[in-house]
C-alpha cells in the first residue's frame, strides 16, 4: 500500500510506549531485514525513514494515563473510602500498575524495558495524589509463561499480598498496553479481578487502556510531527541506542547495504544482528509462551473453571 501511494518518507512508530527487544526490537528487526533485501524499493534514493523507538516519557501520554487513573480514583464512594481505611491500612486508595513481563534474562542482556517502565510509572505517579493525600502506588508484572524467571514482582503474587495488608480499594492500570485485548479483558478483568476479590480487595477498579483517548491521539500526532523536525534515527541506530550495545553482535553478512545518511536507510557500515544465542533464546521463550497459552486454554476448558482454582485458590 505504501508503494502504491508513492510514499517516500516514513516515520516508524511502534505502538509500544516502552522499548523491549521482544516487542519494538523484534518489529524493527523485521523491517531492517525487509529494507535490506529490497534496497531497490527502500534505498536512500527511494525511501527515507526515522524511528521513534519509545515514547513512554511523552507529556501527553503520561497525562492521558494519569487522567484515566484519576477518574477511577474519584469513583470510590465515601463508604468505600471508609471501608478502605483502618489501623492496619491507613491509606484508603491504591493503584497497581500491571505491566507486561519479559524474561529476566532480557534485562540482564541490556533490555531497557524495566527501567523505562519504572521511569514511566514515576512520571505518572507525580501527577496523582500522594500517599499523604490517600493514594499509594505499586508496580507488578503479568503474563509470564514457561519455567524461566520473568520480571518480578508478579501481579498474581502482589494481589494476595495487598489483600493481606488490608487493601480494599484498588485501581489496576495496564501500563504497557495502549489498547484493549486479551491481556486486559481476560487476564486482568476476569482472572486478576477474581483473585483480588478472593484476597479481600472488595472494591475493584480497572483503568481503561488509552484506545482513542483524545489527549493520547493528539499527542501521537504531535509525536510524528516532532519526529520529522528532529534529527533522524535509523532502525539500526534505534536498536543500538536501546540495548544491543550490551549484547554480542555480529555483522550481517551477505546482505545488501543501504546508506544510513540522514533518514536515508537502515545502515551502511553498522548493519547488525542479534547473536545466535539471543535469537535461540527468543525462539525458545516464544515457543514456551505458545505452549503455555495452549495448556492454559485446555486446562480451563476441561476443568470448567479458571486456572487459578486448580492451584488451590478458591472462593
Amino acid at each position: 500500500k505504501i508503494r502504491e501511494d508513492d510514499i517516500n518518507a516514513l516515520v516508524i512508530l511502534p505502538l509500544y510506549p516502552q522499548f523491549s527487544i521482544s516487542t519494538s526490537g523484534s518489529s524493527l528487526r523485521v523491517l531492517q531485514e525487509e529494507f535490506a533485501k529490497k534496497s531497490e524499493l527502500y534505498g536512500p534514493q527511494k525511501m527515507f525513514h526515522t524511528v521513534i523507538p519509545s515514547w513512554y516519557d511523552r507529556p501527553g501520554y503520561v497525562k492521558s494515563v494519569a487522567n484515566l487513573i484519576q477518574q477511577e480514583l474519584d469513583s470510590f464512594t465515601p463508604e468505600e473510602l471508609k471501608e478502605g481505611t483502618s489501623a492496619e491500612q491507613p491509606i484508603p486508595r491504591h493503584v497497581l500498575f500491571s505491566a507486561h513481563g519479559v524474561p529476566a534474562s532480557y534485562i540482564e542482556a541490556g533490555d531497557p524495558y524495566k527501567a523505562q517502565i519504572e521511569d514511566c510509572v514515576e512520571r505518572i505517579k507525580a501527577l496523582l495524589p500522594s500517599e499523604e493525600d490517600g493514594v499509594k502506588v505499586h508496580l507488578s508484572f503479568q503474563s509470564r509463561v514457561g519455567p524461566v524467571e520473568w520480571l518480578r514482582p508478579y501481579t498474581d503474587d502482589v494481589l494476595p499480598s495487598l489483600g493481606e495488608q488490608g487493601v480494599k480499594n484498588l485501581v489496576v492500570v495496564p501500563i504497557s498496553f495502549v489498547s484493549e485485548h486479551i491481556e486486559t479483558l481476560e487476564e486482568i478483568d476476569i482472572e486478576y479481578r477474581e483473585l483480588a476479590l478472593e484476597s479481600g480487595i472488595t472494591n475493584w477498579r480497572r483503568s481503561p487502556a488509552l484506545n482513542t483517548d483524545p489527549t493520547f491521539i493528539d499527542d501521537m500526532a504531535d509525536m510524528v510531527a516532532d519526529a520529522l523536525s528532529e534529527p533522524s534515527q535509523t532502525i539500526t541506530e534505534a536498536c543500538v541506542a536501546n540495548n544491543v550495545g550490551n549484547l554480542e553482535l555480529e555483522p550481517v553478512s551477505n546482505q545488501l547495504e543501504i546508506s544510513s545518511a540522514g533518514v536515508g536507510g537502515v545502515g551502511f557500515d553498522d548493519n547488525l544482528a542479534y547473536s545466535s544465542k539471543m535469537r535461540k533464546g527468543e525462539i525458545f521463550n516464544g515457543r514456551l509462551a505458545m505452549v503455555g497459552i495452549v495448556m492454559t486454554c485446555l486446562l480451563e476448558y476441561f476443568s470448567g473453571q479458571p486456572l487459578i482454582h486448580l492451584f488451590g485458590v478458591s472462593n
